[in-house]
């Protein structure tokens, strides 16, 4: 019979161990899809991550918005500049366990526009909180 602390302990070390990767996984499945979305100029599959609020800072738009005003003010966004490309030059993990992402937009109209996003970790769940579009 294997004493109940050492249980106890051996499942801590597996889900420490474990819970890292699982989530590595699921924010890259994310990163994945949320570049694919602004590489094709699709809001409506971006606001599939969003949370509650998302915080832009986009022309035209800066602040707090709603999960429904976000994908509007991001398909406007869009609309104005059709994404040609989109290519990701950086990401990482903050001790959070949130995951930043930094790349560059470019447009059908001949704009270049750095972008930022931020994968927020709220409660053990990831949610797309911070979107950033600046003419570069």
């Amino acid at each position: 019979m294997i004493p109940r602390c050492l249980l106890i302990y051996s499942m801590a070390f597996v889900l420490l161990t474990v819970a890292p990767g699982v989530f590595a996984q699921d924010t890259g499945n994310m990163v994945r899809d949320i570049s694919r979305a602004i590489e094709r100029g699709n809001a409506r599959d971006m606001a599939r991550f969003f949370g509650t609020n998302v915080d832009l800072y986009i022309p035209r738009a800066e602040g707090t918005f709603s999960k429904s005003q976000s994908e509007i003010i991001i398909r406007d966004f869009f609309s104005r500049n059709t994404p040609a490309s989109f290519t990701v030059s950086r990401q990482g993990s903050m001790r959070d366990g949130s995951v930043y992402v930094i790349g560059r937009l470019s447009t059908n109209e001949g704009h270049s526009y750095r972008c930022y996003f931020l994968i927020k970790n709220i409660s053990q769940n990831f949610f797309l909180h911070h979107i950033q579009f600046e003419l570069q």
